[in-house]
């Protein structure tokens, strides 16, 4: 009995910061996913640009490289949101997607979704 006290002296302090912690950690999943929205809003901008017409063939392709890695650079904090909280995932997975699908075709996913996390109750 003696050792069951002594080792539930550790154990108990130490599910008890579990708890603090995983209550927390929906806003830190939040405030990654706000993080990798900045890339995306950024992104979408440069895509924007790319599609206006006065612009040359090299000059599009440079605008529509540099809106893909803008984009990309959002994974980290994405992947960062959605392993603290897997409601963030497709936020990840549509940043992902633009390495194979044309970014104009995932705009509306991803303003959706930073909609969501920019605003007061941001769950997707």
């Amino acid at each position: 009995m003696a050792r069951l006290i002594r080792h539930a002296r550790f154990v108990v302090p130490l599910a008890v910061a579990g708890l603090i912690l995983a209550s927390c950690g929906s806003g830190g999943a939040t405030s990654e996913a706000r993080t990798s929205c900045a890339y995306v809003k950024r992104a979408l901008a440069i895509e924007r640009h790319s599609e206006q017409p006065d612009l040359s063939a090299t000059r599009r392709s440079a605008l529509q490289a540099g809106a893909l890695s803008e984009l990309l650079k959002g994974t980290p904090a994405a992947a960062a949101a959605t392993s603290q909280d897997g409601s963030w995932n497709p936020l990840m997975t549509a940043i992902n997607e633009a390495e194979r699908v044309p970014i104009p075709d995932l705009v509306a996913t991803l303003t959706r979704l930073c909609t969501i996390a920019d605003s007061s109750t941001p769950y997707p």
